[in-house]
């Protein structure tokens, strides 16, 4: 798989284009005041590049070398700077009350790590800390636009619900929304928006 993103993330058009992903930035205003904001699996970094610009710390994480620069690439165009490194969900070390929002933005896990990845990313959330996630959920096997085609890697109510228990579920909703992110976000597509407080 590391092969397969170096190669997508090498291509001269920015796979998921340059804009935020609509729903992070609407949940992102939110939050009144900028903090420390973790961003895993954050790929080419369009939304740690636009939480930068509004006065967020940005710590971002992705596996693939190519989607660091082409990060690094973005957040110097915008003029800001991200902390963005080298490494897997397994082996990020996230600390343990650190982050003031965690956002998982089509960050989708294989199920031998998914509960246990999701659970150290709450612990690393301070006390009245926000998790946001978008991603594809279980019906976007009928489209597309996008997303795993193992349908185990794809989100549900009831492994949201089941995985982020110890949060207080704010929203938590399906939704057949148009996706207009690149060429490989276009289209079509059964998601999951979810923001839960911590």
């Amino acid at each position: 798989m590391e092969k397969f993103w170096n190669e997508r993330y090498t291509e001269e058009e920015l796979a998921y284009g340059e804009e935020p992903n609509v729903f992070f930035a609407e949940e992102l205003a939110k939050i009144k005041s900028p903090g420390k904001l973790l961003l895993p699996m954050e790929g080419q970094g369009r939304n740690a590049v636009y939480a930068a610009k509004l006065g967020w710390e940005v710590i971002a994480f992705d596996y693939a070398e190519e989607a660091k620069k082409s990060a690094l690439k973005l957040a110097e165009k915008h003029g800001v700077k991200i902390d963005y490194q080298i490494s897997t969900m397994e082996d990020f070390e996230a600390g343990e009350q650190v982050f003031d929002a965690v956002a998982m933005i089509y960050a989708h896990l294989p199920v031998e790590i998914r509960k246990e990845s999701h659970q150290k990313l709450i612990q690393s959330l301070k006390p009245g800390g926000t998790f946001i996630i978008e991603g594809f959920e279980k019906k976007q096997l009928n489209y597309n636009s996008g997303g795993p085609k193992n349908e185990e890697m794809l989100y549900s109510i009831e492994m949201i619900s089941d995985d982020f228990q110890f949060t207080e579920i704010c929203s938590c909703e399906e939704k057949t929304i148009e996706l207009k992110e690149g060429k490989y976000h276009s289209g079509i597509a059964a998601v999951i928006r979810f923001v839960g407080l911590k």
